[in-house]
């Protein structure tokens, strides 16, 4: 095999809550993940020329080491022993920079690829282990589906799958640091979602009950500094939206419908009201994994 093309999926936080800062620097999380069937696509084909090259579709997606793509294939090729020689090419559809680990889920689509292509045999959790010192999230999208997530979202537990629905995705034209937002996290504050009830709903397969225990508490630090989080998820919630919040640390919000054509209105209507130009109809899902 020369060549070969991996689809890399979004994720939401059905919920997100921050527990505290570890000794290390880093938050203590606990979060429900969810897979939505927006996805980039990954190719990474051998070279005959020395060297790893990232190319994007999208202008504003790091092109050298800084990406987490290029980063990954290093580190699993240094580790296998094998000079790196290829170029790795993404189709960005997840918006950039939107707290949906668009750059996450590259990196475990490049690891996934380069243990295909070079016949490594590596486990998905020596992939894992190598994913965390990457990104927090890539453990995660590595996995994808439903998925309890905890410590720094390295510690996973598959969850039961959310009963069907549509999902509408809306990401502003926002660019939001998340080590600001993290910075800026007053745990004393904020309302912290029952990630307990969440996981009652999800064995119960009881999606209004879901819907009414989600909650992200890093919104408390970006919904006050943009507006357009909140006037976005008010516009779901007046077309029909069970319940309407915003994924990681911003700035997409998600809104979960029972009816596809409410959730097309709600779309027309937030491409109407100028507050996004990126929104998509979607569904959640859990990928097939090799």
């Amino acid at each position: 095999m020369e060549e070969i093309s991996v689809k890399a999926y979004g994720k939401v936080n059905l919920c997100l809550d921050v527990l505290g800062v570890l000794p290390n620097g880093y938050h203590e999380v606990s979060m429900i993940m969810q897979t939505v069937d927006l996805y980039d696509v990954v190719t990474v084909k051998k070279s005959a020329e020395p060297g790893i090259r990232v190319t994007c579709d999208k202008g504003d997606v790091p092109e050298g080491p800084e990406n987490l793509a290029y980063r990954a294939a290093d580190a699993l090729l240094w580790e296998a022993g094998i000079d790196p020689a290829l170029d790795i090419h993404i189709q960005k559809n997840i918006p950039v920079a939107a707290g949906m680990a668009g750059g996450s889920t590259d990196c475990a689509a490049v690891l996934d690829a380069v243990n295909i292509l070079f016949d490594l045999k590596r486990s998905r959790k020596a992939l894992q282990r190598i994913g965390v010192k990457l990104g927090a999230d890539v453990p995660y999208c590595l996995m994808g589906g439903t998925a309890l997530s905890e410590g720094i979202g390295e510690i996973l537990s598959t969850l039961p799958e959310p009963p069907k629905c549509v999902v509408v995705l809306a990401k502003p034209d926002l660019h939001i640091s998340t080590k600001y937002v993290y910075d800026h996290l007053d745990l004393s504050v904020v309302t912290h979602p029952p990630v307990k009830a969440m996981l009652e709903d999800l064995e119960k397969g009881d999606l209004t009950g879901l819907c009414s225990h989600m909650g992200n508490v890093l919104e408390s630090v970006t919904g006050p500094e943009h507006p357009e989080v909140g006037k976005i998820e008010e516009i779901m919630k007046n077309e029909g939206a069970l319940q309407a919040v915003m994924s990681g640390s911003g700035p997409t919000v998600f809104g979960i419908f029972e009816d596809a054509g409410k959730a097309e209105k709600a779309k027309e209507s937030i491409l109407a009201s100028g507050l996004s130009k990126e929104v998509f109809v979607s569904r959640f899902t859990t990928p097939e994994r090799n």
